[in-house]
């Protein structure tokens, strides 16, 4: 009984976000400094399919179900229900605002004490019994989102089965023959050339331009030829709905008081090739720079193609209304209505996005129709008092980390002629915005029964952006949204299949779309996505970032660096950097001379694999990962400053959220090359910190371990021409010196 009651104290204790994220996954939020367990895939308990009808239902093929559902036309009641679950679902929400950290200054030793007495089992405990947990709100959460949000008022005026273009849109026919837009769409592939597209043989080119720098073009079939100078990909054609309003891209991130910037010369060369319609991968997407005028750019690629393709439509709508041939057929739509897919990180992202499409779509003079902005601002806007004291952190974290950090979460958009609607039900979108964790939840797994991805059958757009933070979330969940990106659907839900687009109907329209792609880095995994689930007829383009400096020149410290390099047969072969360490690297630092090492590892599995180890040989050290509660960051940090812990294991991604000081450390290994160069010369410069508290003189030692594989990482810490030395050299030891007057 005391436990039971214990549970439900904790309970009524929660916010309510807390209580629904709760519900959801059994446990607190994973950027929360109380959470001690790894995040678990974060799909939601579904049950298991009553029978093997269930199972069977799913394995008929994908073309024989749209057949059979073409007789039932549209169900308005299960429209409603989609609508009804989807909303259930967009309301959890977990608080992902990080905890601020000690004081900077203040002593480590009291900092324990503090913990020590403040802690209590009550975390721990609803972890053990996350049944009680859940049961205790089971009840007022059915309650709350029981047929909450279907927005049926708004669904016939943003209908585009039933409505019609409007005034001065009637007669687009002569100029839209020649865009560029009309022309993707009207392009018929034959099953020799899909083929050739899935053999994944491309003819590649390079070309620089004046911004985007070096290009790599690759393109699958002959008659796309490849990418050339800038004037061969001029701005694409504006629709009328967004002539008065685009030259205002940059006004979303104006400073106040400030000046608009007109559009860049960087977002005229994106906007230049988004409008080719290749896929696009961004490598130099910086947080502090160019992010900002990326997506301002990419927004009004959206905003261009969804009021394009809308309007093709409400026109062939009056045709047909008007025309008395009955076969007179126009093949305008796909298979079900979303046509754009933005995955970004955090909630803020979104509020930045829609924000951007608010300014281009508003009328001069005028307040723009949005439905539902009050609960929009709500949900995604940042609370007052949410977000802790300026913290003294870089500023990418502050640039990363600003407005609301929630990673879970997804809402649809529709636009009609000049209105847009927040909330839409996903059937009734133009645009969905979501997180990989947030579309996770709705896409499920093979073998659950509640589970739905239709609506990504049609997607004619998708954009990655912030491609490197996914990295540091959970990047398993990005995979899991690609991979039903353009399947069939398993059912109609009422289309019209006489306005279906053939290539829709072939299950070409993975072959169709468009992927944009941008990142602050060049990384393999990020590069992979394009390289695997992208299959574009167009092409690719991939910007190359060279690094003529590398990260290693920002470090003060007087220190040596020695890189050594070990072989390896594969990107993926972690064994071969594991048994070099144990064999190699670790020996050298087990006598008790060298203790404050601290041990730097950027994949969270090399880092559980390495503190088993380090368990089972009964070496003395501490860890700090994402998952270590704040009590046990503090006790590592107090126990290895005083020597009391030779080793310090410490995670990339901890150091990605939180960006701590790490005092006492004398010699540091680098497991791996961090994901991020400038992460490198952080590191290296809080061996400083000790030096200043200390004040006596002590050497210190720096070990980087790198394979051939790493070459994108090892270029951006020495720079592009030092790692290619290295990578040839036959020696696989070299030195570098920083702290002197001339880095060596």
């Amino acid at each position: 009984m005391g436990k039971r009651r214990r549970g439900n104290q904790e309970i009524t204790s929660l916010t309510k976000k807390q209580k629904k994220h709760l519900k959801e996954f059994g446990e607190q939020h994973p950027f929360h400094d109380n959470v001690s367990a790894p995040e678990q895939p974060g799909s939601p308990q579904h049950p298991v399919p009553d029978s093997e009808e269930d199972s069977d239902e799913e394995q008929q093929s994908a073309y024989q179900k749209l057949l059979t559902t073409m007789i039932q036309g549209a169900d308005d009641n299960s429209e409603d229900e989609e609508s009804d679950n989807e909303d259930d679902e967009e309301e959890v929400e977990g608080e992902s605002e990080e905890e601020e950290e000690e004081e900077e200054g203040s002593d480590a030793e009291e900092d324990l004490e503090d913990e020590e007495e403040g802690e209590t089992p009550d975390n721990s405990q609803n972890k053990e019994h996350p049944e009680k947990t859940n049961g205790g709100i089971e009840e007022t959460e059915e309650a709350e989102t029981e047929g909450e949000f279907t927005d049926k008022k708004n669904e016939a005026a943003f209908c585009l089965e039933t409505n019609l273009p409007a005034k001065g849109e009637e007669n687009m026919g002569e100029q839209e023959e020649e865009d560029i837009f009309v022309k993707h769409q009207e392009t018929e592939l034959s099953e020799e050339e899909v083929g050739r597209i899935l053999q994944g043989s491309k003819i590649k080119t390079q070309v620089k331009w004046p911004k985007l720098g070096t290009l790599q073009c690759m393109c699958p079939l002959e008659r796309f030829p490849a990418m050339g100078q800038p004037s061969s990909a001029p701005l694409p054609s504006i629709h009328k709905t967004l002539e008065a309003n685009w030259g205002l891209l940059n006004q979303s991130f104006a400073p106040e008081g400030g000046t608009m910037t007109d559009v860049t010369e960087l977002q005229k060369e994106l906007l230049g090739l988004m409008g080719t319609y290749r896929d696009v991968h961004f490598t130099n997407s910086s947080p502090l720079r160019e992010a900002k005028e990326v997506q301002s750019a990419y927004c009004l690629h959206v905003l261009n193609h969804v009021l394009k393709a809308n309007t093709r439509v409400l026109r062939n709508n009056a045709k047909l209304k008007e025309t008395k041939d009955v076969n007179k057929e126009f093949r305008d739509q796909g298979i079900t209505r979303p046509k754009v897919l933005i995955l970004v990180p955090f909630r803020d992202g979104v509020l930045r996005v829609v924000q951007t499409f608010i300014t281009l779509l508003e009328p001069k003079g005028k307040k723009m129709d949005v439905s539902n902005k009050k609960r929009f601002k709500e949900e995604y806007g940042e609370e007052p008092g949410e977000s802790p004291p300026k913290l003294h952190r870089p500023d990418d974290y502050h640039a990363i980390f600003s407005g609301n950090t929630d990673d879970h979460f997804r809402i649809g958009v529709s636009i009609m002629k000049r209105s847009m609607r927040l909330y839409s039900p996903f059937y009734s979108s133009d645009i969905i915005i979501a997180s990989p964790l947030g579309l996770r939840t709705v896409l499920g797994a093979d073998g659950e029964k509640k589970r739905d991805f239709d609506f990504l059958s049609s997607i004619e757009l998708l954009i990655v952006d912030q491609a490197d933070v996914f990295l540091m979330q959970n990047w398993e969940h990005l995979l899991h949204v690609l991979k039903y990106l353009n399947l069939q659907p398993l059912d109609s839900h009422g289309v019209d299949f006489s306005r279906v687009r053939m290539w829709n109907l072939n299950n070409w329209a993975a072959h169709y779309r468009q992927t944009l792609v941008f990142s602050a880095i060049q990384e393999p995994q990020i590069t992979n996505i394009l390289t695997k689930h992208c299959h574009n007829y167009r092409g690719q383009v991939c910007s190359k970032t060279i690094p003529k400096v590398g990260s290693i020149c920002q470090v003060l410290v007087q220190l040596p660096h020695v890189f050594q390099m070990f072989h390896s047969d594969s990107f993926m072969d972690q064994d071969a950097r594991f048994q070099f360490f144990v064999d190699k690297i670790l020996p050298q630092y087990r006598d008790s001379v060298m203790s404050h090492t601290f041990i730097y590892v950027p994949s969270y599995f090399d880092f559980v694999r390495l503190r088993n180890y380090l368990k089972k040989e009964d070496i003395s050290f501490a860890s700090v990962s994402e998952y270590s509660q704040r009590s046990e960051v503090s006790r590592a940090r107090h126990y290895f400053q005083k020597g009391e812990k030779q080793f310090m294991l410490f995670s990339e991604r901890f150091h990605f959220y939180k960006r701590y000081t790490i005092k006492g450390i004398h010699n540091l290994i680098f497991y791996g090359l961090p994901t991020y160069p400038h992460f490198y010369s952080e590191v290296c410069n809080m061996l400083q910190a000790g030096v200043r508290e200390g004040g006596g003189s002590v050497s210190f030692t720096c070990t980087a371990l790198y394979s051939r594989y790493d070459m994108h990482r090892l270029a951006a810490i020495t720079g592009v021409d030092r790692a290619a030395q290295m990578l040839q050299s036959k020696k696989t030891v070299h030195l570098f010196i920083t702290g002197e007057e001339k880095n060596t």
